[in-house]
Parts: C-alpha cells; structure tokens; sequence
C-alpha cells in the first residue's frame, strides 16, 4: 500500500542555517506518526515546508503520490493537507458553528446562507470536539481548550486526507489533554494519516504509531516510542549525556523554614494555562533544580517569583508574603534572577555591566566582590574593557551570571544557563557552579532542560511537565527514574 504523505530529502536554509537537513519519512492512511525534539530542532519548519507555508531547498512531499513540494499553500489544502495550529487566530465576528460552516465550505460561500445540510453538517462536528453548548458563541468568550477544540472541528470540516497538529497538548491541563488525545485518534479511525509535532516523546506515546526524533535539523532516530525513548542519541540529545551524581553534604536549611515558599501558582498567558496549581520549596542553602523540556513552564515559575507576571496562589519569602511588591522591590530583598535571555547591556563593557550590578553597595563592597567573581570566572578579568555583544555565547552567560552575583543574592535563579553552550563552557561553568556551591551559603534555584548539568549541583529537584510538578525527590533517585518520567 502506497503512503499518503511521503516525504523525502526535505531540506530547508535560512541564509546560512540548515533549519532541516535530508528529513523523509512516510505516513499511511489510519497512521499517527509523532515529530518529536526540543526547540530550534526543525519540527515546526518541517510541518510549514509540507504545507507550503515555507518553501523547500531540496526534497520531495508527495500526497497520494503527487509532488506538492513548493506548490501555494492554498493549492496543498485543496489537494489534501490540512494543519491544527497551536494558536487559534479565529475571525472575532462570527460565531463557533459560523467558522465550522466556513471550513465547510472554503470555496463557495454563497451556500452558507441557503444550504442547511451545512448546518447540520457543522452542528455535528460542534457536538464530535465538544462545542454544542458554545457553538452560538464568539470565539473571545471562550476559554483556551475551546479555541484549540476549534482548530480541531475546522481540520474535521475539511477532511484532509492528511492533518499536520503542531503541538497540541500546549497550555492544556491534564484532563483536557486526554479529551484532545481521543479526538486526534479519531483522525487515525477515520483513516487519514497524522503528524504531531511535540517537544518530547512521553507527551505523544500513548497516542503515535511511530516516532521520528529530530536534532538541530537532522534525522536522530525512529521506531516505536518505547525504542525511540531508549535510544541513546536521544537521550544524550535531551538529557545532555551520561546523568551522574556527586556527593553532596546535607543543608542545614532542609529542616528549617523554607526560605522560599510556593503554594499554588497559577499562571495564564491570555486563556493558555502556563502554570497549573505549582508548588515547591527551597530552604536556606540549598541548590534545588527544576527540570523540564522547553515550554514546560520552568521560565514562567521564576517569571512569577521575581513578580514579573500576575499569578494566582501564594509565594512566601522568608515566612512573608512576596504580593504586592515590585520586581525592583523582591530583587533588592535578595531575590535576583539570572534570565535565559541574559538581557546584557551589548554596547556596555563586562565592566560596566557587573558595576550595575553592584550599583547599591558601597566602593569597598563592590570591590570586593568584583574580585571575588574574577576568580570565580577568570575570563571575565581579561575581557573587562570588551563590549558584551561581542563576547562568546559562553562568556556572555558567564557574564549574565557575575552580574547577578555582584548584586549579593541570597536566592540566586539560574534560567536555562547551559542553554546553546559548547561542551567544554559547560564543564567551565559546571565547575564554577560547584565552587559556587561548596564555598558559599548561597541559595540556588536552577531552571535546566539539560540534567546533567542540573543534577550533579542539586540537593534536591523538580519535574515540571505541561505547567504542572510531575515529580520530586533526591538527584540520585531521579537519575535511576528519568528515562521513564523525563522523555
């Protein structure tokens, strides 16, 4: 039996970035095949050259063995291809059973007014997703899984022979997932063939067939989910290599009241659910790692604790309340977080970017701890006179992190440090990281996709998983675990 979608030496550059390279794969009608890898893997442009929002370099995508590669998106979705985006963008005016009426009937919209077999059609396919109560409602009256429901009855109107579904479990919680996971199955019952686009293996491993593992681009593995998640590209691709575990000497502070108290975080970013009912401690002294896959919500946490975004439930700094106070007014009572996006002065030198750091204390202090942080990171003594832009990625983080320091945290937040650096600057700041923690009273929260940078530094860690805490427990119990629970 021939496949639907066949895809073969698909290549896509952005100037001189590889953004895919060489990917085919086929899929069979009644099939689901999950694209899994972290962010910047090429799953997203894989899914637009397919169809035809971005144009391929080299490659072929037949469906039902016709080439469509570089043909107008508009011309794909009549021959066939039909896409779920992760965002909803629906049209403000017209309700949920007008917009199922729409994808009805793409070409002839006269119809919409006197055919009532439409009607009855899309009040069908409003009752198949879960919409019936709402479908006489505005999309901006909705809440955030009813707008992804939507997405789903349009891709159903259409009955594409195949549907591309760009991340669909994103902002959802756990429930609505299961919900989501049953109506993308009934694509496969209804015999067309599936490609689900997801960070991680464990979020589509009940639902695929198969899985195809991408990295920076490239072909990494394929097979069932169960042989993908023990493959060991792919474990080194998401795990960043062997876990090991260090010897850590136990924090005083584990008994004590916790420094940093976090009950019930919530967080939504419009109707999507970034943070769902979130809870973790950290107690004077301790390194305690958050791990998770990107868009887990380990930024959004550290996000809510420096007050940089609204949340529900409550966030307790040395037994009181964080509401109410300024970002400004939580980093000066000893909260300081050092963002993945570094955000350094470029044109500024390394100098003048760590003397804003340590713009509060007095000459002596800022001394003395400018001293302190050039051993710490000795590169930094030499590159002082240097703009920061033009620094290495790995000396730029570096920077990110002295700068935090100069400030004197008492809780300092690493997000994502390890984030694109080369292996010998991770083990440079590994080693930083360790001095960091066995010469001084510092506490350290940790936000980390790669564990094995995460685990060796930690006394104890988190799983977030799809804005929720699946997991807690000790670095070494979490090492003989996390094939299971982290892919």
């Amino acid at each position: 039996m021939s496949a639907l979608l066949e895809v073969s030496g698909l290549t896509k550059r952005f100037g001189g970035l590889v953004a895919v390279k060489d990917i085919g794969f086929t899929i069979n009608a009644g099939e689901i095949l999950g694209l899994i890898g972290p962010n910047g893997s090429g799953k997203s442009t894989v899914m637009k050259c397919i169809m035809g929002i971005e144009k391929p370099n080299a490659g072929s995508v037949k469906l039902s063995g016709i080439d469509v590669a570089g043909w107008p998106t508009h011309r794909i979705a009549r021959q066939g291809v039909g896409i779920v985006f992760q965002h909803s963008h629906p049209l403000q005016r017209q309700t949920i059973l007008e917009h199922i009426k729409l994808a009805l009937l793409p070409d002839n919209l006269l119809m919409l007014a006197t055919d009532h077999g439409v009607t009855r059609r899309a009040e069908e396919i409003a009752a198949r997703v879960g919409l019936s109560a709402v479908m006489h409602r505005l999309p901006r009256t909705l809440p955030f899984a009813d707008l992804r429901r939507l997405e789903l009855a349009k891709a159903i109107a259409r009955n594409p022979k195949v549907v591309l579904v760009d991340e669909p479990f994103a902002g959802l919680t756990s429930g609505e997932v299961a919900d989501f996971s049953n109506l993308i199955a009934s694509f496969r019952a209804d015999g067309h063939a599936v490609l689900l686009v997801d960070h991680n293996v464990k979020g589509v491993g009940a639902l695929v067939d198969r899985v195809l593992a991408m990295y920076l681009g490239e072909y990494v593995a394929e097979g069932s989910a169960e042989e993908v998640m023990r493959n060991e590209t792919v474990r080194r691709v998401y795990l960043g290599g062997k876990i090991e575990t260090a010897a850590r000497p136990d924090r005083a502070g584990k008994d004590r009241t916790p420094l940093l108290n976090v009950r019930g975080l919530g967080v939504l970013y419009g109707k999507a659910t970034a943070l769902d009912d979130v809870s973790i401690h950290v107690g004077e002294g301790e390194f305690v790692s958050v791990v998770g896959l990107n868009g887990a919500g380990k930024t959004t946490l550290f996000n809510a604790i420096s007050g940089l975004v609204p949340h529900s439930g409550s966030i307790e700094w040395r037994g009181k309340p964080l509401a109410g106070k300024t970002p400004g007014g939580i980093a000066r009572d000893g909260i300081v977080q050092c963002p993945e996006t570094r955000e350094l002065f470029g044109d500024m030198s390394v100098r003048e970017n760590l003397d804003l750091g340590g713009q509060h204390q007095t000459v002596q202090e800022a001394t003395k701890q400018l001293n302190w942080l050039f051993d710490l990171f000795p590169i930094l003594k030499s590159r002082q006179t240097q703009a920061a832009r033009t620094l290495s990625g790995g000396e730029q983080q570096m920077l990110a992190i002295a700068r935090a320091l100069m400030m004197k945290p008492k809780l300092l937040i690493l997000d994502e440090p390890t984030l694109g650096l080369a292996p010998v600057i991770l083990e440079q700041l590994s080693k930083a990281m360790e001095t960091l923690r066995q010469t001084t009273d510092i506490t350290v929260l940790l936000g980390e996709q790669n564990v094995t940078f995460a685990l060796p530094h930690a006394d104890r860690v988190y799983v977030i998983e799809h804005s929720r805490v699946v997991w807690e427990g000790d670095p070494g119990r979490f090492a003989e675990e996390a094939g299971a629970r982290y892919l």
